[in-house]
Formats: structure tokens, C-alpha cells, sequence
């Protein structure tokens, strides 16, 4: 994991938090652990983490808007967006940087305030253009360098849940929503 001015070992500034307006994420890899499950009749699974989930909707109501990028394309990800509120889906598009860069074209927003976490190659050049670099613990090497942060967890297990919570620490929010649950 590269260190820089902003970021180290695994901690977000509050100063690189602050501007963030939007996390982007991938889903095979990040929200998934990767695996593709296919049924007799054909129907593909996907796997998703319950506590991404509720990190997800932690952070969308700290006011960081989060959209899903991702190269294939699959009605489980539009269900499981719908249900977390995500309202930008991008699906099927292999040129992620590409993607990211329409897309905060779209919202009116500077790439420095956008944070994306992927974990394989065809994420690392939006990844690098990202204000805010984010992997999973699993990533490939090439992932793993790009990025200013890496999870402790593998995508599928709770790798976003640990991203989110470290975006709210870093911009001094955690400790009260942890207080709003007690």
C-alpha cells in the first residue's frame, strides 16, 4: 500500500474525507468475494454482505452519495442497489476510469471528490483517478499499489462495511452515529 502525504497505513485524513461527495464501487470482488454461482436453470448468485450494506446507508446519510460501477451486467446488482437506496448503476462498461470520469461528469463533480474501490485490474486506472484510492484486502498487486487505503478484509467480507467506517472516522462523524445506536 503506497504511502503518501494524506494517507497511511490504512488511515484516511480528514482533510482527503472532507471533500469526498461520492464513493464509487465495484461490485465483483468488493461487494461480492468474487465468486460467480450459477443455478441449474441458468440464474447467476451473487453473495452480498449485510454490514456493507448498513455502511452504505451510514454514509449516504452522512451526505456521501455512493453509484456502483461495474463490467458486467446483472439484475441481482439492480436489486441489491434498489434496496440500499444506490441510484447510479453504470453496468457493463470495462473502461471503469472511463465510467467514473462520465459519471462525475454527470453529477458536476471534480474526480478529487470522488473515492473508488476496486480490486482487479480493470479497476486500477479509476482507482489512480480517483481523489480517493480504495481496495480490499484481496486485491491484485496492481490494485493494491494504486490505492491510497487497503481494507483489512477481503471484498465480500465486510471490506466496503470497514471502507465507510473509515471515511466517517475521517471526517469525525462515527463516533456519533455509533452513539445514535446505543
Amino acid at each position: 500500500m503506497p504511502e503518501s502525504p494524506e494517507q497511511t497505513a490504512g488511515i484516511i485524513s480528514p482533510a482527503s474525507a472532507a471533500r469526498l461527495r461520492l464513493l464509487v464501487l465495484d461490485v465483483d470482488g468488493v461487494l461480492t468475494d468474487g465468486r460467480l454461482l450459477y443455478g441449474n436453470n441458468g440464474e447467476e448468485l451473487k453473495a452480498f454482505n449485510i454490514r456493507d450494506g448498513l455502511g452504505i446507508k451510514l454514509l449516504m446519510g452522512a451526505g456521501i452519495d455512493v453509484a456502483i460501477i461495474t463490467g458486467r451486467r446483472s439484475d441481482i446488482v439492480q436489486r441489491r442497489a434498489r434496496e440500499l437506496g444506490i441510484q447510479r448503476v453504470v453496468q457493463g462498461r470495462e473502461d471503469k476510469r472511463e465510467a467514473l470520469e462520465e459519471l462525475c461528469a454527470q453529477l458536476d463533480l471534480p474526480l478529487a471528490a470522488c473515492a473508488y474501490m476496486g480490486d482487479d485490474l480493470p479497476d486500477v486506472a479509476a482507482i489512480r483517478a480517483a481523489g480517493c484510492g480504495l481496495t480490499v484486502a484481496d486485491a491484485c498487486a496492481a490494485a493494491a499499489r494504486a490505492a491510497d487505503w487497503q481494507s483489512r478484509r477481503r471484498g465480500g467480507e465486510g471490506a466496503v462495511r470497514e471502507a465507510c467506517e473509515a471515511l466517517l472516522m475521517a471526517r469525525g462523524a462515527w463516533t456519533a452515529i455509533e452513539d445514535g445506536f446505543l
